[in-house]
């Protein structure tokens, strides 16, 4: 059997068992039907006509410029990637470096996302100032600056090591480069989940404990109930960029802590903290991300495989302008290759998180034993984060990683006929 289509056989049984993983660990019911049948879906959530009509009014101009900024990103790809022109920014900066072939994948990989990044910037600073329009964002210009140039970096530098590591197992090994890339993936996914906590959040936010008192104790003892003990309760400066209102669980085992965003400590009662600090821990109840970690290392393995079987496809080659996958020049068509592969598998991703989300607002409720409370925090949260209680079909099943407001507060109802309250 020749490599490549070694690497398409092993990307199709990869993705077979992706598949199976995915079908087994999602909770694609949640609850029974109760007598009356379950609660209908509002349209509105029970929320204010006025906070409705805010609401909509935001995704009308953030929607069309986020649809804009993922179709230019993806042209400027497309561009870099499928034209010669591409290999010749590359070919270009490799003469001030000699030719050596991996300064210029790190050169040319850091070269294209800051050209896409610059591409998109003003319509990113068109966000930001909508954001700003509708108090979603305090952040000043410099520190929004700072935290593109931050995330740009940090983007930058993670593509620019894992195309080295495929370009340089490409020339190393020439036949089976993509077998081993797919193992180095899986192995990244595996990292990054553990060391997301402690590498990349404290880029952007610090954290500090929250100071002794009757929520911090309640939380400690809802973590325990819950059969997930945590380390600590910290607060995260979040007030510096934004007014919206989140909570979640990060790290494992000894590391594991509840972070509050302190938007949640102004105006926020106790219970409803507590409702949303439930649903996170719900997360980690039900090995979540475990689950989405072992998900991400086969999806990224599967992908690669994949990848392999393309890169290896001389009249795509040529059209890039490369020689093979070792040559530093395949870097822009990697990457074009990469970005449509998250497109298309971003509506499974938020197909599969959708149902999760679900499941641990179920937790919260049979933890709390409070839908008052859990409801009236979502409608805070769809109020405060300015988000759309209904919006499209089409638009929810491509981008929406969580049920929506209205879908969220029929659940805790239909959870409510059920208990017979």
């Amino acid at each position: 059997m020749s490599p490549r289509r070694a690497a398409l056989l092993v990307a199709a049984v990869l993705g077979a068992a992706l598949v199976v993983v995915i079908a087994v660990r999602t909770p694609w019911t949640l609850l029974p039907t109760p007598p009356g049948g379950a609660v209908p879906v509002s349209d509105d959530a029970g929320l204010p006509a006025a906070v409705v009509a805010r609401a909509e009014a935001l995704a009308g101009a953030i929607r069309p410029a986020s649809l804009a900024n993922l179709l230019l990103g993806l042209a400027v790809s497309a561009l870099l990637g499928l034209t010669r022109l591409g290999s010749r920014l590359v070919g270009a900066l490799a003469r001030p470096v000699g030719g050596r072939w991996a300064l210029t994948v790190l050169l040319g990989t850091v070269a294209l996302v800051v050209v896409g990044r610059l591409v998109t910037l003003p319509i990113a600073a068109y966000g930001e100032m909508v954001r700003h329009r509708y108090g979603l964002s305090t952040r000043s210009w410099p520190l929004w600056l700072r935290d593109v140039a931050v995330s740009a970096a940090i983007d930058a530098a993670l593509t620019a090591l894992a195309l080295l590591v495929l370009v340089a197992l490409a020339r190393r090994a020439p036949r089976t480069w993509w077998a081993w890339a797919a193992g180095g993936a899986a192995a990244l996914v595996v990292a990054g989940s553990f060391l997301y906590p402690v590498a990349i959040e404290p880029a952007f936010n610090s954290f500090a404990p929250l100071e002794a008192g009757p929520l911090r104790t309640d939380l400690l003892a809802l973590a325990e109930e819950s059969g997930t003990p945590v380390d600590d309760v910290l607060v995260a400066d979040a007030s510096r960029r934004t007014t919206s209102l989140n909570a979640y669980v990060s790290g494992f085992g000894s590391t594991r802590r509840v972070v509050l965003y302190d938007t949640l400590l102004t105006d926020v009662p106790d219970d409803e903290i507590e409702s949303i600090v439930a649903h996170e821990l719900g997360h980690v109840a039900t090995d979540d991300v475990l689950t989405g970690t072992l998900i991400g290392a086969l999806g990224a393995a599967a992908a690669v495989a994949l990848l392999g079987w393309l890169l290896t496809w001389a009249p795509l080659l040529r059209r890039a302008g490369a020689d093979s996958p070792g040559d530093p020049r395949v870097v822009p068509l990697a990457m074009l290759l990469i970005a449509l592969g998250t497109l298309v598998s971003t509506p499974v991703q938020n197909l599969v998180s959708r149902h999760v989300e679900a499941r641990a607002d179920l937790h919260a409720l049979d933890l709390t034993q409070n839908a008052a409370a859990f409801e009236e925090m979502q409608r805070r949260l769809a109020e405060t984060n300015v988000s759309d209680p209904s919006p499209p079909v089409p638009w929810q099943w491509w981008f929406g990683s969580h049920p929506t407001a209205a879908q969220r507060i029929a659940m805790a109802e239909t959870w409510l006929r059920l208990d017979g309250r």
